[in-house]
This record gives structure tokens, C-alpha cells and sequence, in this order.
């Protein structure tokens, strides 16, 4: 379970708060779409439910244990073991290559390369990049590098799945493969959370928190 209790947050003290004290649970097994107006929150709800922002009142539970207010190290590992995130902008490290950019939160985890380096080569197939594999960042299009970087987010099996606008600059081909890949997380288990103003993308999302 994912969940977040009576949050709001401000980016700085005095600032416009956002949210009003937003509870809402997250179902594990579905894919939940986060919608709203520019301006409403929809990433940085993300990125308080991915423990890389706290909120300024409130809780995010994980499980049964609350961890916005755990310190910095514990934050860290919580989301190199159990979340998968999909950046706006793949993210993907221009000196890395393909492979090894989906093999590295895999050894911040804790696993050896030997052992992750088959599953990253399958997602990779299963996404339609795998003969990107031992190419570089700036050698692939935008559409390849958003599918390597859910590559990269699914590596370590998390049970949370958090995607920023995943689909925003792809053409209707390449949202649908990022698309059927988010969902096959949920299918296995993971709670799936899209930030997302898709119409493409909603109609696919079982459940949607609206701010």
C-alpha cells in the first residue's frame, strides 16, 4: 500500500500551499493517473510519494510505516529497493550506455551485474530498444530513450511505479509500448502511478486522483 494522509506542501515558507490536505491510498495491482490543471501539483505529488520531496504537513505511508520523516539514508535505499521512477525527460546519463543506465539502480539495490544484466536485456526486448543496448543516450531518439528510461524504473521489480508524464512527447506508438509496460507492472503487483493530462493514457488507468 501506498498512501498519503492529510499532505500539503510549499516550496518555500510563505509560498501558495499545494493540495489542502490531500488523503488518498494508492491500489496495489492498478494503475492510478494523477490529473490536473499546470500548476496543480501533479509532479511534485510524485515526488513526495517517491521520497525524493517531504511534505511540509502530513504523512506518506509505505506499507504500513510512514516514511516522509525518515532520515535521508533509510529514504534512499527505500527507493533504490522498492520504487521505480520514469522522469519527464528520460534522465538517462549521456556517458552511460543503454544497458548500463537500466542495470544501475539495480546495483544501487545491492544486486551484482551478472545477476540483473539477463532481466535488463529483456525488458529492454520486451520495449522494443534492445538492439540500442551498447549505444549511448544521444545516439537514440526521444521515443527510445523514454522506453529505456521505464526500462530502467521496472530493473528491480518496485512495488511502487511513479511516471511523469510518460507519455507527453511520444507519438501514439511509442506511448502505446510505455503504456502496456506500465500496466504490466501493475499486473505483477506493483502500484502504478502516472502523472498524466494523456487522454490516451486515462482511458487506460483504473483508477484517477484529480487535484
Amino acid at each position: 500500500m501506498l498512501a498519503v494522509q492529510d499532505v500539503r506542501f510549499a516550496y518555500r515558507h510563505g509560498a501558495e500551499e499545494l493540495f489542502g490536505g490531500l488523503s488518498c491510498t494508492f491500489t496495489t495491482g492498478a494503475v492510478t493517473a494523477i490529473t490536473g490543471a499546470s500548476g496543480r501539483g501533479k509532479s511534485t505529488l510524485l515526488y513526495l510519494l517517491g521520497l525524493m520531496l517531504r511534505p511540509t504537513s502530513g504523512a506518506v505511508l509505505l506499507g504500513d510505516i510512514r516514511v516522509d520523516h525518515l532520515p535521508d539514508a533509510r529514504r534512499a535505499e527505500l527507493r533504490a529497493q522498492r520504487l521505480g521512477f520514469v522522469f519527464q525527460d528520460a534522465a538517462l546519463d549521456p556517458a552511460r550506455t543503454i544497458l548500463d543506465s537500466v542495470v544501475e539502480p539495480a546495483l544501487y539495490a545491492g544486486s551484482h551485474r551478472r545477476d540483473v544484466t539477463g532481466r535488463a536485456r529483456d525488458l529492454l526486448e520486451r520495449l522494443g530498444v534492445a538492439e540500442r543496448a551498447d549505444h549511448r543516450p544521444g545516439e537514440i531518439s526521444g521515443g527510445q530513450a523514454q522506453r529505456v528510461a521505464v526500462a530502467r524504473a521496472l530493473i528491480n521489480s518496485p512495488a511502487v511505479v511513479l511516471a511523469d508524464e510518460p507519455t507527453g512527447n511520444l507519438d501514439h506508438d511509442n506511448a502505446a509500448i510505455v503504456l502496456a509496460a506500465l500496466r504490466g507492472a501493475a499486473r505483477d503487483g506493483a502500484a502504478t502511478i502516472i502523472a498524466t493530462h494523456d487522454d490516451f493514457v486515462l482511458q487506460h488507468c483504473d483508477q484517477r486522483v484529480e487535484l
